[in-house]
């Protein structure tokens, strides 16, 4: 399994020389997590990844068929998200407000890359994430970290971002 450092060394130069701008397209639902909380991260493919939640961090759930939901540490979820409303008790829903830049997986990226049609690397987390053939792998504006987006969820969740709203 390729270490995030591994990974992102590997990648870094693939998403800054290919790698497109995109924003969500779709607002998220969110709420505090509670510390020691797993969130196991599924996929209309499978799992994905896993994580346990610290204290203050959030749980954010995608406007997806799959509602994958992800921890995210408070520090990055006040500049990632912008509060719109409850949508209950527990959960509201926040205007995404970032942008990543992502590349796709295809089968001649992958062959380049000497990597398998199914791979595993480890997350910015530290757990272990799947990545496949036609999956998008993303990372921050400041190419900090990679992670995989997984292709179905990539395409109900994100959007090109051009123009005035691009980086």
């Amino acid at each position: 399994m390729l270490t995030q450092e591994e990974f992102l060394r590997m990648m870094k130069p693939l998403l800054q020389g290919n790698g497109v701008v995109y924003r969500k397209k779709k607002n998220v639902f969110a709420r505090r997590a509670h510390a020691g909380e797993l969130i196991q991260t599924q996929t209309a493919d499978g799992l994905e990844t896993v994580n346990t939640a610290g204290e203050g961090d959030y749980i954010v759930r995608n406007q997806t068929n799959a509602r994958e939901e992800y921890i995210v540490p408070a520090y990055k979820f006040i500049r990632k998200y912008k509060h719109l409303w409850p949508t209950d008790a527990q959960w509201a829903e926040y205007e995404p407000l970032g942008h990543i830049v992502a590349v796709e997986l295809t089968p001649q990226r992958l062959e380049t890359l000497t990597l398998p049609a199914e791979f595993e690397f480890t997350a910015p987390w530290g757990a272990p994430m799947t990545a496949k053939t036609g999956d998008f792998i993303g990372c921050p504006p400041d190419y900090s970290e990679v992670y995989r987006l997984a292709r179905t969820e990539f395409f109900e969740t994100y959007i090109e971002a051009s123009g005035a709203d691009a980086i």
